[in-house]
């Protein structure tokens, strides 16, 4: 994709050499640090089929980089998950295509979750309870139903941590854009956004923000590194 990823593999790798590389959040975490690795990058024939498979075209920013990058390694947060390669003569399934992502999903869910039934509203029968539980079972249900739909049409690629994750969108209107999931806030999906900006932020500008900042970081000697705030 133009020159957007050229020599972007080399300098990720040279960071494994860098004197100040620990400092690097989520570089080296326990089994989930990336260390600055990358996967091999894959075939055009493999990505294709992986699209295939997954039943939608990634985009050209996202693609790219599998191609001519890697397929996953070393990133933001702990790192980019990975995306496993076909087998050699696997044949692709057809699945149906991704269904969109929607943004407006999480005001639904939120809504719903205002909506939750409690037991105080119900008399004090029997029968009385025999309604709240039904009530409940069925919005239980529901809540379920729209929280898995959340995350539908878009790939998770990091863990921040705290099962927070990042994604990007695959379908719909946001394809291209990065997500966050913070449902362990409570709080659905929202747009990532770099700090003191309002503007949607694309897998490109997302990944070379991150290594940009991990070379400054990286680059600086260990004691240095905690007098420059970097």
């Amino acid at each position: 994709m133009g020159e957007t990823w050229t020599g972007v593999r080399e300098r990720v790798l040279a960071l494994r050499y860098a004197p100040n590389r620990r400092a690097v959040f989520g570089a080296y975490f326990k089994e989930s640090g990336h260390e600055f690795e990358l996967r091999p990058v894959l075939t055009e024939e493999q990505v294709d089929t992986v699209e295939r498979q997954r039943g939608v075209r990634f985009p050209a920013e996202y693609r790219s980089f599998l191609l001519e990058v890697g397929a996953g390694g070393a990133g933001p947060d702990y790192g980019l998950f990975p995306i496993e390669p076909p087998e050699p003569g696997e044949a692709a399934a057809a699945p149906p295509s991704a269904p969109p992502f929607r943004p407006e999903a999480t005001a639904e869910w939120e809504e719903h979750q205002a909506a939750e039934p409690y037991r105080s509203a119900y008399g004090d029968s029997a029968e009385d309870d025999e309604r709240f539980r039904a009530a409940h079972a069925a919005w239980d249900e529901r809540d379920d139903e729209l929280l898995e739909s959340l995350a539908d049409g878009a790939l998770y690629v990091t863990h921040q941590g705290c099962a927070y994750y990042t994604l990007l969108v695959l379908t719909g209107p946001e394809r291209g854009t990065m997500w966050q999931d913070v449902r362990a806030a409570a709080e659905g999906m929202i747009p990532f956004r770099f700090l003191d900006s309002t503007n949607r932020v694309t897998f490109a500008q997302w990944y070379l923000h991150w290594l940009t900042r991990a070379e400054r970081l990286a680059w600086q000697a260990p004691e240095s590194a905690g007098e420059t705030g970097a």
